[in-house]
């Protein structure tokens, strides 16, 4: 039976996510919001769910540039692998400083970028459309001549780095701070402090800041202050998501003539309205007076976000023998969770709508794929009566969830 190991990886973050609360816990700190780590952790779900579907693609898009095009036959070696390492995290470092100085590269990036917390949960927010752009950019290393197999496992040991640097409870690390990304070096690449914006592109290396004048100390007597410089003050999955391409997608429109239309796209955040988004907040949104969440709420969103972590870790660990539609239902299903999760902590009103498509969801899957007759009956016995019943299951449920007729 072939498993993918690295659905254990899941495993791995989840306890140092775990440590670093406790820890903070018990030196006083606070640096954990439970909006706020429920909300990157879904974001972290959702890439790493659809990473199972494009991963496999790039490499092969890495092998086709590197049969057709490439300049070098390069060898592994220990030496080859040192150069590999240092373009690699050459290449991150542009893609990285790009994607702060481009609208369309920052729509991708800027998810990274919305939580104003900074702990190991902060590390989980990359969206798929993050994931693609940058192996676009990496597309330079087989073009090179680096076989797609030596990239790819290096990749894999790249992208580990990157999680242990976003936290507080890790000081300044002495000698390693003069050549590698250290927690506090990131720390304030995250700050939305005036003196630390668009500052510490590096990934691994925090040379390339110094070589192109990108680099700064983490001051003593500055108090980082994390999230994007205009909060977003949603926990919307989709919203969090999509904002900036909707506000990009309205500036483009409203532009008039080709330079104008080209600065949208090709110009820095600060060129875009910032008038754009509360507009759009106010068509999509409709944010409702915000409540703080019950205790039953937080009990409901810890236990479909565990359900969503578990069925993630499965579908990853058996991704290359389970059945192709089972594995989309699984995905559709944790997609909806995610929703559910953000509208729930925005207090909406159309929760019990997401429930229902995920009995739906439920059901397709036992028919399909465990075909048990008393399992089917089940679902399909209680989905017919929350139909027959819809507007009183859904009073019942809003008075249960808010603890409010809504």
């Amino acid at each position: 039976m072939k498993l993918n190991l690295l659905a254990f990886a899941i495993i791995g973050f989840l306890l140092f996510m775990g440590l670093e609360y406790l820890l903070s816990r018990k030196t006083g700190k606070n640096y954990f919001q439970f909006a706020e780590s429920v909300a990157n952790i879904n974001v972290g779900i959702a890439e790493r769910l659809l990473d199972v579907f494009t991963t496999g693609v790039f490499y092969f898009f890495f092998v086709y540039i590197h049969d057709q095009f490439a300049l070098f036959n390069i060898k592994p070696h220990w030496a080859t692998w040192l150069a590999l390492l240092l373009f690699t995290d050459f290449i991150w470092y542009w893609y990285h400083r790009l994607a702060h100085e481009v609208n369309i590269l920052w729509a991708a990036h800027v998810v990274h970028h919305q939580s104003e917390d900074f702990n190991y949960t902060v590390s989980a927010r990359i969206t798929v459309f993050q994931a693609a752009l940058r192996s676009l950019f990496w597309a330079v290393l087989p073009f090179i001549g680096f076989p797609p197999a030596m990239i790819t496992s290096l990749l894999l040991v790249h992208g580990l780095y990157p999680f242990f640097i976003h936290t507080q409870t890790i000081g300044k690390l002495g000698i390693p701070e003069h050549f590698m990304v250290t927690p506090s070096h990131h720390r304030v690449h995250h700050s939305s402090n005036e003196e630390y914006l668009d500052k510490n592109y590096g990934d691994v290396f925090i040379i390339w800041d110094q070589l192109f004048g990108t680099f700064v100390k983490e001051k003593d007597d500055v108090k980082c202050v994390y999230g994007l410089t205009t909060p977003l003050k949603s926990y919307s999955f989709l919203w969090q998501q999509f904002h900036f391409m909707l506000e990009l997608l309205t500036a483009f429109r409203r532009a008039k003539g080709f330079k104008a239309k080209w600065i949208v796209i090709f110009g820095k955040p600060d060129d875009i309205d910032p008038g754009i988004r509360p507009e759009l907040e106010q068509k999509w949104l409709f944010a409702p007076e915000k409540a703080k969440n019950t205790r039953f709420q937080r009990i409901y969103i810890v236990l479909q976000t565990s359900i969503s972590i578990i069925l993630l870790f499965f579908v990853v660990l058996f991704e290359k023998i389970i059945p192709g539609g089972l594995a989309a239902l699984s995905v559709l299903f944790i997609l909806i969770s995610l929703v559910n999760t953000g509208a729930i902590l925005e207090q909406r009103k159309w929760i019990f709508y997401l429930e229902y498509s995920r009995m739906l969801v439920i059901l397709l899957a036992l028919v399909l794929y465990f075909p048990h007759l008393y399992a089917i009956g089940t679902a399909l016995f209680a989905i017919l009566l929350v139909t027959l019943y819809f507007r009183t299951c859904q009073q019942r449920f809003d008075r249960i969830l808010y603890q409010r007729v809504n």
